[in-house]
């Protein structure tokens, strides 16, 4: 009686990728080089203006002695930041502008986008043409008789009016249609039969499924809201109500006693939030524009 012996066949493992297996040594060369020029001009300010910051007063910062790294590396320049302007109030202010930007944003452009991600209504071709027209105009062509229009609504010097101009935004209802024009029609029609109403197949179906592009908008909102500087220009006229941006500005006047260090230490505290957050959503943000951003 012979017995058979079966012998097991080697697992195959996942060979890890090379370098030579993203492409020739020459392209890879040409590829980082531009990647870090890329990185350069994007993020070497920054790094500039944080590395500058930690100057102390006898160091230059501009000039042929100015050197990039700090030899004594001191916080005083932000000291003097909180100890000249109220911070914690242009803080506030701003995230008063950000809360109802990020806000108006995604209640209008989530149900905007929906309805014009629906199949053919009376209208919906003008209205699809009205949203995309109002992307040609810069924002300097109206930027008159929107403070004409805020000015008869007496909402000058005034949180409201800095954001009631950007409640919405074109740009961020076609992001929306895109992401719901992904979602199959054959889903939406099972869940009809199901007995869902409207209310139901936008909140549990279309929601969810636009998540990553709800991140983006939500974002972009937010970098928007915060950094914008012209538009609270025109409006606010006192300091309490000012801006973080706005008010970080009064540290180049003369007021202040200019110092180019506090100056560097304010832009660095403004920009601060702003990479908090996308550190913390990069994912979903990423996921958001990979998922086909907008569809027309």
């Amino acid at each position: 009686m012979t017995t058979l012996t079966t012998t097991a066949a080697p697992v195959r493992r996942d060979r890890r990728p090379r370098w030579r297996d993203y492409g020739r040594p020459r392209e890879l060369v040409v590829r980082y080089l531009l990647l870090l020029f890329v990185l350069a001009i994007t993020v070497g300010p920054l790094i500039w203006q944080f590395l500058a910051s930690l100057k102390g007063v006898n160091e230059d910062v501009f000039g042929r002695n100015a050197s990039l790294l700090p030899h004594q590396p001191t916080l005083r320049a932000y000291r003097e930041v909180f100890g000249q302007v109220p911070v914690d109030t242009y803080i506030t202010n701003s995230l008063i502008v950000v809360v109802l930007s990020v806000t108006s944003q995604l209640l209008f452009s989530t149900t905007a986008g929906y309805m014009l991600s629906k199949p053919a209504w009376k209208g919906r071709r003008a209205v699809w043409v009205l949203l995309i027209a109002s992307m040609m105009f810069p924002f300097e062509s109206i930027m008159v008789s929107l403070f004409l229009s805020i000015h008869d609504l007496g909402l000058v010097d005034n949180l409201v009016g800095v954001w009631l101009p950007g409640f919405v935004g074109a740009i961020n209802v076609m992001l929306m249609r895109g992401a719901f024009l992904a979602v199959p029609r054959e889903i939406e029609d099972s869940a009809m039969l199901d007995g869902a109403g409207e209310w139901q197949r936008f909140r549990y179906l279309y929601l969810p499924s636009a998540w990553g592009a709800i991140m983006v908008v939500t974002i972009n909102t937010f970098i928007s809201a915060w950094d914008d500087f012209l538009w609270p220009l025109i409006v606010l006229r006192s300091d309490s109500h000012f801006t973080l941006t706005l008010g970080l500005a009064r540290l180049q006047s003369s007021s202040f006693g200019y110092d180019q260090r506090v100056v560097m230490a304010g832009s660095v505290i403004s920009v601060v939030p702003v990479l908090v957050l996308f550190a913390i959503t990069q994912r979903w943000f990423y996921r958001g524009v990979a998922s086909g951003a907008v569809k027309f």
